[in-house]
């Protein structure tokens, strides 16, 4: 875990990390605020090449998620009864999981995906995963029922949550997502290279925000509440989520089943041909 920490903590720009020392001497206070913000502001990045495709023959439309006030854009994929939801992760969007949408596209499927609010063209420059939730159960009203959910890194956390708080599928696939709040929040507290103390600050200052326990969301204590099948994916060097995380999640499903690859990263595991067949073959059976 050491050099995963070190090669995170050199893509944070220098600028940033400066601001975290000389915050973190003058104030507590400011240093949280300024933590907050960068927790809850994800970077959005021009769509590559081999998500053109789906981007030029979705139906895009904005939905207002009345919960949070905000509007997320909604991609509709294909034509069929039998639909798919998708959800990308941190910094991601409503194409990310493409490879995956077209081989369903193939089976018959539709997929229904979004920009989770900050993302891709939804409004907003912040967002925690509690918005990726509400996004969920609103998309669920307007374009469900959804046969199955596919959900990648903190999108598999927002499946999680999203069918603990109600939504119906038959079945769910997690690819490379985290277990826990508190380990989330640690690793982020230690990229920036603050004191180990401004994670319990951190936590305090977003359950006063949200009036709950952010530890409610983890992957693992969803993972408690939920019954149908799940097929949890997760490669050996990602390097964004550790894998132990997948294995704490399984452990905690009634019907939970782990897929281990290696080599793959935190992101070409989602076009990897081999993991969409396992997906396939275990939505199928």
């Amino acid at each position: 875990m050491k050099h995963n920490k070190k090669s995170a903590n050199a893509n944070i720009p220098k600028g940033i990390l400066l601001t975290a020392k000389v915050l973190q001497k003058l104030s507590s206070d400011l240093t949280v605020k300024f933590a907050q913000k960068l927790f809850a502001t994800p970077l959005k990045h021009k769509i590559p090449k081999r998500e053109f495709e789906m981007e030029e023959n979705t139906i895009q439309k904005l939905l207002k998620i009345p919960e949070i006030g905000k509007e997320v854009m909604v991609y509709e994929y294909g034509k069929s009864d039998k639909k798919v939801l998708l959800v990308h992760g941190w910094s991601g969007r409503g194409t990310q999981l493409v490879k995956i949408a077209d081989a369903l596209i193939d089976l018959g499927y539709q997929t229904i995906s979004f920009d989770a609010p900050a993302h891709g063209k939804s409004s907003g420059n912040t967002t925690l995963m509690t918005d990726f939730i509400a996004s969920v159960m609103e998309i669920e009203k307007h374009y469900g029922p959804f046969e199955f959910a596919i959900g990648h890194s903190l999108g598999g956390m927002t499946v999680l949550n999203s069918i603990k708080q109600g939504l119906q599928v038959k079945k769910a696939v997690i690819i490379g997502s985290g277990d826990s709040v508190t380990d989330i929040l640690k690793d982020f507290i230690g990229k920036l290279k603050l004191k180990a103390i401004y994670v319990q600050k951190m936590k305090e200052a977003f359950e006063n925000e949200l009036n709950g326990d952010m530890e409610s969301y983890s992957g693992y204590v969803a993972a408690e509440a939920v019954s149908v099948p799940f097929l949890v994916i997760h490669d050996k060097d990602d390097e964004d989520v550790p894998y132990r995380a997948s294995e704490n999640i399984v452990k905690h499903l009634k019907q939970g089943s782990l897929y281990l690859t290696e080599g793959l990263g935190h992101r070409k595991i989602l076009g990897d041909k081999k993991v969409i067949e396992t997906l396939l073959q275990f939505l199928a059976n």
